[in-house]
């Protein structure tokens, strides 16, 4: 099989659809329908059937992709380990991160990284786990920084640090005149991530198991980062990190509400594929973010 058959084989699995294929790939329509014909002469099976407007794989094309991406990744790896003999500390690394992660983990390990290999360059990608792991499945980042899942075969995790949520508001917040309660908490709104997201949720079932109505929800966001500096200047409570109220550079006062049932301790772990070949740069960043202080 040819390798390029294989990679536009590929793009068509992702778009379902020869034409998109063609625009991404900047080649015509009969050039991809014909890469379609030889691969599926040279198996012996259709790998794509319609779907509407679309088409999808069938299950041998399926296997087909699994094996394409595993071929291509074989690829790639083998030019990145002959590329590195010799140079030590040296390319491109490519990292999806939480945004948690993002602020407080990445920076100094980064910048220690860039002090011992000034010609490092790296590109990151923000984004949930949902929206990461694809993408490292996918071969378009070597790490995924985030929060622990459940193990999944193909990648292997390596836990960083912890990270503790809590419920946090302004320190004027009328809230600490007293010592409240889950209860307590229910009297007052909220600004938080929309459900899905794994802190509000956690949150949200924390309110369920006690017989309580969920947090009233003001201001929803996706933006994590814009909800510490919203709730220092409203009334507003929300669920963060207990890294935000510690250093704040903007003068804003923040403090915990401690309340344990609603204190959510999680892991913060670096995710690679199992079997792909991690240059010493990304091994060296991964030995670095180790080191790095634990969240709490």
């Amino acid at each position: 099989m040819d390798l390029r058959d294989l990679r536009y084989f590929e793009v068509i699995a992702q778009l379902e659809h020869i034409g998109r294929a063609a625009e991404r790939l900047h080649r015509t329509q009969p050039a991809l329908t014909s890469c379609i014909d030889r691969l599926e002469e040279e198996c012996g099976a259709p790998l794509f059937e319609k779907a509407g407007r679309g088409i999808r794989l069938t299950m041998a094309g399926k296997v087909l992709l699994k094996w394409a991406q595993r071929l291509r990744f074989d690829v790639e790896d083998a030019k990145l380990e002959i590329a590195s003999l010799g140079q030590g500390l040296s390319g491109h690394v490519r990292i999806g991160i939480v945004p948690t992660a993002a602020q407080f983990l990445l920076p100094p390990a980064a910048q220690q990284l860039l002090r011992e290999a000034p010609e490092v360059t790296m590109r990151t990608v923000v984004g949930l786990i949902d929206t990461l792991k694809p993408l490292l499945r996918a071969g378009e980042i070597d790490l995924m920084i985030g929060t622990e899942s459940p193990p999944e075969d193909g990648f292997v995790s390596q836990v960083l640090a912890e990270d503790v949520i809590v419920v946090a508001a302004s320190s004027s917040h009328e809230l600490f005149r007293s010592k409240p309660t889950l209860e307590d908490l229910s009297a007052y709104r909220w600004a938080l991530q929309p459900p899905g997201a794994p802190t509000r949720d956690w949150l949200d079932h924390t309110f369920d198991r006690q017989g309580l109505p969920r947090p009233r929800v003001q201001v929803e966001s996706t933006m994590l980062l814009m909800l510490p500096t919203l709730i220092a200047e409203t009334g507003l409570l929300s669920f963060i990190s207990r890294h935000h109220l510690e250093g704040r550079q903007d003068g804003t006062k923040l403090k915990e509400i401690p309340v344990e049932e609603a204190t959510m301790r999680r892991r913060l772990v670096v995710t690679h594929r199992e079997e792909s070949y991690l240059p010493p740069v990304a091994a060296r960043l991964i030995a670095l973010l180790s080191q790095a202080q634990a969240l709490t």
